[in-house]
């Protein structure tokens, strides 16, 4: 049976057709009727839909000629980075897509090191080949300098037209090994991701290395929880129950559990009465937060509907990390943690669309390790975090290692670019019409608006990839904004010293702007410990109080003033200043 079976991912930078491929295959192998046919069969959450990404994997079983193939289709983005991880670990083979069009990319290289660090066969594919701009020599000689395939191993494909996807798919059938697990032996399979369902608990995907998967008591070793399973299938695409599943195939398994937490990503699953006598498969981590931000409702009666809605989301995404938070300006609110910026922008959006929830987000921030005087340390997910300035001894940073592929023609404009945002260039390369730069550069550089600003300097044609390398110390400091004399915590950024100021005074500058004005003067100040840096007033509304005089001695004009003024300095002393999202999101606009 383990001989007929593939087990194979797609891996490319993001728009480069994979999901339109992954439909190509399916309509080819019949899986999928053409009553069922629609676009991006397999993204099944509206924001996937809609903005044509893919932010979770799913497997799917295919058959032909003889052979079942098993695909688990992963995302592109570099946000999900840890999701293409955990399907590689799941194959024997991988499918390179590149897009004809544009080449090589950032995400190409990445996404090809993982899987030849995980020892795949790799079948490199040029996709889009029925556009009529695409040359096809020069893109295939890229592709042999960048990763060193001899041209007989290139495939060229349409996923559109679905031209040569039958060959594709013969060269996966005779390239790409059979499972080599061993259906006599005890049983292990792979977590590779999870979802909840309300009427059969966590759902794990599923890859059996060794042994029978069927309605046997299991137990998950890492936590060591033990579980009748409801039901165990096949993806084909939607989930179909079978009597088992065996050695080499893929599939899911209803556990029944009500905490997903307990189905960890990379754990073993294996019959509870042989766990003792099993070793655990080599698992991989736990997704790591990059990115940490605090999402208060604008309600704030709203704050309990927000945490079980979070709760709810956490139920389909193992990788959210939150907790409770309170601040004096927006009440109780969730510090969140991410994996880019793109998974936080999907939450974010989900918790409007499916929960009706209008948020206040602060600006992103990074993990800071704090070493404070008597030698402990502290890591600092937000500047509320940050301790006391007297107290620190050093503090060290997230580093990032960036790939960048762009044109020539805008080399010297990125590496200016990067230079400015505290970047360090490790390496340049040519590759055909294109170079690879590598930099070093931080995290808290990268987390808010590189991306964007990249692909504005080089008319969208430089592509990037990004892993946390190491931590290094950073001269940085917390400027603290204050508002009619009080500390808005959720405004307060973590910056570089030789910074502060510029920013201090960029972000005052912004705020008097968009904070509303009331009948009472309002300082808007900058601080770092507690020196002020910057400082803005938002003027008062004055009421005309001497409209009413026609005439007399100067003396009445100067005592209506007097006490006018005195009104205002006391309610100066007990007013507050209600915020809008505007002020928030001032934080977040680039210069």
């Amino acid at each position: 049976m383990q001989e007929f079976i593939r087990n194979f991912s797609i891996i490319a930078h993001i728009d480069h057709g994979k999901t339109t491929l992954t439909d190509a295959l399916l309509r080819f192998t019949d899986t999928v009727t053409e009553r069922e046919l629609t676009e991006r069969i397999m993204d099944s959450n509206p924001i996937e839909q809609e903005r044509g990404i893919t932010i979770k994997l799913a497997p799917v079983k295919m058959e032909y000629q003889g052979h079942i193939l098993n695909l688990i289709d992963t995302p592109g983005h570099v946000d999900f980075g840890y999701e293409v991880s955990r399907s590689l670990a799941a194959c024997e083979g991988a499918v390179l897509l590149i897009d004809a069009s544009q080449g090589v990319q950032a995400q190409t290289l990445s996404n090809y090191e993982k899987a030849l660090g995980l020892g795949l066969k790799i079948i490199p594919v040029l996709n889009k080949i029925d556009l009529p701009t695409v040359d096809l020599d020069t893109i295939k000689l890229e592709v042999m300098e960048s990763f060193g395939f001899d041209e007989s191993e290139i495939i060229s494909v349409s996923a559109k037209t679905s031209q040569n996807v039958g060959l594709l798919l013969q060269a996966i059938i005779d390239k790409i090994p059979a499972p080599k697990g061993k259906i006599n032996d005890p049983l292990r399979c792979l977590v590779m991701t999870s979802h909840y369902d309300y009427h059969k608990g966590v759902v794990a995907s599923v890859r059996i290395v060794d042994g029978v998967l069927d309605q046997q008591k299991l137990e998950l070793i890492s936590t060591e929880t033990s579980f009748n399973p409801i039901e165990v299938g096949i993806f084909s695409p939607v989930m179909k129950p079978t009597q088992k599943l065996s050695a080499g195939e893929v599939g899911y398994l209803a556990t029944g559990l009500k905490d997903i937490k307990k189905v960890r990503v990379g754990d073993t699953v294996t019959s509870a009465d042989l766990k003792d006598k099993v070793e655990p498969l080599a698992g991989y981590q736990e997704p790591t937060p990059m990115v940490y931000m605090e999402l208060y409702p604008i309600d704030a009666d709203d704050f309990r509907i927000l945490k079980d809605s979070m709760d709810k989301l956490s139920l389909h995404d193992s990788s959210l990390q939150y907790q409770g938070t309170h601040s004096l300006a927006l009440g109780n609110g969730l510090r969140v943690g991410f994996l880019g910026i793109l998974h936080a922008e999907i939450i974010r959006e989900r918790l409007k669309r499916e929960f009706g929830l209008d948020l206040i987000a602060t600006a992103p921030s990074v993990i800071y390790q704090v070493t404070t005087t008597n030698g402990k340390m502290i890591e600092a997910h937000s500047p509320g975090e940050m301790p006391d300035p007297s107290i620190i001894q050093s503090i060290a940073e997230p580093i990032a290692v960036a790939i960048i592929y762009s044109p020539e023609r805008y080399l010297s404009s990125i590496i200016q670019f990067l230079k400015d945002r505290r970047g360090d260039l490790l390496d340049s390369q040519p590759i055909g019409v294109r170079t690879k730069l590598k930099f070093k550069i931080p995290l808290a550089e990268i987390i808010v608006d590189l991306h964007d600003n990249l692909k504005s300097i080089s008319s969208g044609y430089a592509s990037l990839e990004y892993q946390i390398a190491e931590y290094r110390p950073v001269d940085a400091v917390k400027v603290d904004i204050l508002i009619n004399k009080e500390v808005v915590e959720a405004l307060s950024i973590i910056t570089v010293r030789d910074q502060a100021d510029y920013r201090g005074k960029r972000l005052v500058k912004k705020l008097k702007e968009v904070v509303p004005r009331q009948m009472f003067e309002i300082p808007i100040q900058a601080a770092i410990g507690g020196k002020i840096v910057a400082r803005e007033t938002v003027k008062a509304f004055r009421k005309d109080v001497t409209a009413k005089l026609y005439g007399g001695d100067r003396t009445r004009r100067m005592k209506l003033l007097k006490k006018q003024a005195k009104g205002k300095k006391r309610m100066k002393q007990v007013g507050s200043v209600e915020l809008n999202q505007e002020a928030f999101l001032a934080v977040l606009e680039n210069d």
